[in-house]
C-alpha cells in the first residue's frame, strides 16, 4: 500500500504531530525560555539553551499555522525570550547558552543556533506574530554581515562574544540549518539572495565535498576548508561534533537539496540535473551504510570514512530524517521504492521509537533497539519529528511555515 498517497496514513502523521505538540508544551518556563524535557515531559534543569529556544518557537509557529489553539502563546513566549533573555544588546548576536539568573554560560556566537533564529523569526513572521519580522530582519543582517562568507559560499562557525575573533574551525552542521534557514527567510521575506546562498551551500556540500568523498559527508573543515577526517576520533558520539560521516546528515542534505532545487524551479529557474541525482546518491548511502547494518533495525549514528558503524546508537532525528527523505524524493521521481522505505521506517518508529506512554519520541535506542542514554538524556525537543509529520504531507516549496500560512498542507 502506498502510504504516501493514502488519506488514512495523512489522518495518522496529523494526530502524531498533535500528540508532539502536546508533548512540547512542557518545556516552556514562564518568565524564562525553554528548558529540555525529561522523559514525562517535565522541564529539566540547567541552563536556558537558544538552539533549543528557536526550535520551540519554530515549532509553535507551525502549530498556529495548523489551527492549533494555544499555539500562538508559546511562539510569543519564544520572541519574547529571544529578545529578553538571549539577546546581546552589547554586541548584537545571541548568546548560546544563559544561566537562570540571566548571565550567558556561553559567550560565543555560533553560527548552528543563529541559523535557528533566522528559522524560528521567519515561521513565527508566516504566522503573523508581533515582533517577530523585526526579528528576523536583526536576524539577517546578523547572518550577512558575521557569518556568511562570501569568497567560500558557506557561513564560518563560531565567533567570540563581540564578534571580534573567529575560530578557525568551519563545520558542515551549522551550513546544512542556514540552508533550512535561508530557505524561510527567502520565501517569507521574498528577497532572492537568500535562496541563491542556500543553493550555493548545498552545491558545495553535496555536489562538492559528498560527491568527491564517497557520499561521505565531511563534517569538519580548518579555516580553508580542508577537511579534517580525524576530528573528534577520540568523542565520537559527541552530539553535535561527532567522528566520521553522520547518517543522518546524508538524508537531511538530499533532502535539503530537494527543497532548493524546488524553490529554484517555483520561481521559474532551471534547477541543476544533479541535484536529484546527487540527492538519490546520498540516500541511497544512508541506505546501505547506515539500516540495519549491524545485525538489528534502526540507523548507526556515524561510520568511518570506509563506511564501517562507529557509533551504533539509534538517534531519533536520524530516523525523522530518513522518513522526510523518503518522501521528499517521492514527491520528486515518483519513484515506488521511495514509498516503500518511507513506510518500512515509520514502523520502524512506530515500533521502537514512539513513546506512547510518556508521549514524544525516546531520542536514543541501543543496538537492542532498548532505551538508551550515551548521548541523550531525556527528549530534548520536538523539532525533528514534528517535521516528519508534516513534510510528507506538504510540497517540497515553499518552506514548511510558509507553504502551511499558504494552505497547502494535503
Amino acid at each position: 500500500m502506498p502510504w504516501l498517497s493514502t488519506p488514512s496514513h495523512a489522518r495518522w502523521l496529523e494526530q502524531e504531530t498533535d500528540r508532539l505538540l502536546a508533548f512540547g508544551r512542557g518545556s516552556v518556563v514562564p518568565g524564562g525560555a525553554f528548558a529540555r524535557q525529561d522523559d514525562a515531559g517535565r522541564p529539566a534543569d540547567g541552563p536556558w539553551e537558544l538552539w533549543i529556544a528557536c526550535r520551540m518557537t519554530h515549532v509553535y509557529a507551525l502549530g498556529h499555522l495548523l489551527g492549533r489553539p494555544g499555539s500562538a502563546a508559546v511562539v510569543d513566549h519564544g520572541l519574547a525570550a529571544l529578545a529578553q533573555v538571549f539577546a546581546d544588546d552589547e554586541h548584537g548576536g545571541w548568546f548560546a547558552e544563559v544561566a537562570r539568573d540571566g548571565v550567558p554560560v556561553t559567550a560565543t556566537k555560533a553560527a548552528y543556533p543563529h541559523a535557528f533564529v533566522v528559522l524560528a523569526a521567519a515561521s513565527a513572521t508566516a504566522a503573523g506574530r508581533p515582533g517577530a519580522r523585526a526579528l528576523l530582519d536583526a536576524a539577517l543582517a546578523v547572518s550577512a554581515g558575521h557569518f556568511w562568507d562570501d569568497e567560500a559560499g558557506m557561513v564560518v562557525e563560531e565567533w567570540d562574544a563581540s564578534f571580534a575573533e573567529l575560530d578557525a574551525y568551519r563545520g558542515v552542521n551549522a551550513n546544512m540549518h542556514t540552508v533550512e534557514a535561508y530557505l524561510a527567510a527567502a520565501d517569507v521575506t521574498g528577497e532572492r539572495v537568500w535562496l541563491d546562498r542556500a543553493a550555493r551551500i548545498v552545491e558545495r556540500v553535496v555536489h562538492g565535498f559528498a560527491r568527491g568523498n564517497g557520499w561521505r559527508i565531511p563534517e569538519h573543515f580548518d579555516s580553508a576548508w580542508n577537511p579534517l577526517l580525524e576530528y573528534n576520533a577520540d568523542a565520537p558520539a559527541h552530539p553535535f561534533r561527532p567522528y566520521g560521516a553522520t547518517i543522518g546528515h546524508s538524508f537531511e542534505w538530499a533532502r535539503l537539496t530537494l527543497h532548493v532545487r524546488a524553490a529554484l524551479l517555483a520561481r521559474g529557474d532551471a534547477a541543476p540535473d544533479w541535484m536529484v541525482e546527487d540527492a538519490t546518491q546520498l540516500f541511497d548511502a544512508g541506505v546501505v551504510e547506515g539500516w540495519h547494518v549491524d545485525g538489528a533495525p534502526g540507523f548507526v549514528y556515524t561510520v568511518d570514512w570506509a563506511g564501517a558503524p562507529v557509533v551504533r546508537e539509534r538517534m531519533h532525528w536520524v530516523a525523522a530524517e530518513a522518513v522526510s527523505a523518503a518522501a521528499a524524493l517521492h514527491a520528486a521521481t515518483g519513484e515506488a521504492r521511495f514509498d516503500a522505505w518511507y513506510t518500512t521506517w515509520w514502523e520502524y518508529v512506530g515500533a521502537h521509537h514512539l513513546d506512547r506512554e510518556g508521549g514524544s519520541w525516546w531520542h536514543e535506542l541501543g543496538t537492542d533497539n532498548e532505551v538508551s542514554r550515551t548521548v541523550w538524556a531525556g527528549k530534548a525537543d520536538i523539532y525533528h519529528a514534528v517535521q516528519a509529520t508534516l513534510i510528507p504531507r506538504l510540497p517540497l516549496a515553499p518552506a514548511l511555515a510558509p507553504a502551511l500560512a499558504a494552505g497547502l498542507l494535503a
